[in-house]
């Protein structure tokens, strides 16, 4: 009832002639969705050489999640990687919002979400005396993404992103608590 312009294709993604036959060529978004990372992957960049504007494909094999982005596949959605974030999320004792890995590197980025006038909120980012293993990459202010420097101000509600090596997170985690 919600998706009444949705429709589901069940059979082969990778057959290209079933997908052009239930119209892929107008299709706004296309999602593959099957069990096969493979499968999947093909039949996204072969919706987006028919001119589909957002393709997401389900990629299982952690190999794949990096390399089909540089290919042409918008969106994955890896249900280990989900589940990894949701436990991370719990597990750590900040207000982690997300978690992801820097693929080839041993670093993390996480996203905290500033609920509360705290020491973050009454110091520039300079005095607030960061671990030299983080950097601050970016606030979510409202609608506005801000690169902060030195003289930053952290205000409630913002969404700070930040890169810290493992050694750093543990720190981190506390001035967000």
């Amino acid at each position: 009832e919600c998706l009444s312009n949705a429709l589901v294709i069940n059979g082969d993604g990778s057959n290209i002639s079933l997908l052009e036959e239930e119209g892929l060529s107008r299709m706004d978004a296309f999602l593959a969705l099957t069990p096969n990372s493979e499968t999947n992957i093909i039949a996204s960049l072969t919706a987006k050489n028919h001119g589909v504007f957002k393709t997401i494909a389900q990629v299982e094999n952690r190999e794949y999640t990096f390399i089909s982005q540089d290919i042409g596949v918008d969106t994955l959605i890896n249900k280990k990687l989900i589940a990894a974030n949701n436990i991370f999320r719990f597990v750590r004792k900040g207000r982690v919002e997300a978690i992801t890995s820097l693929h080839g590197v041993d670093a993390e980025v996480i996203e905290f979400v500033i609920h509360k006038e705290n020491r973050l909120t009454k110091k520039p980012l300079r005095d607030l005396k960061f671990p030299k293993t983080a950097l601050v990459g970016g606030v979510i202010r409202g609608e506005e993404s801000l690169i902060p420097t030195g003289d930053f101000q952290f205000q409630v509600d913002d969404k700070v992103i930040i890169f810290a090596l493992p050694e750093a997170i543990g720190k981190i985690e506390q001035y967000f608590r």
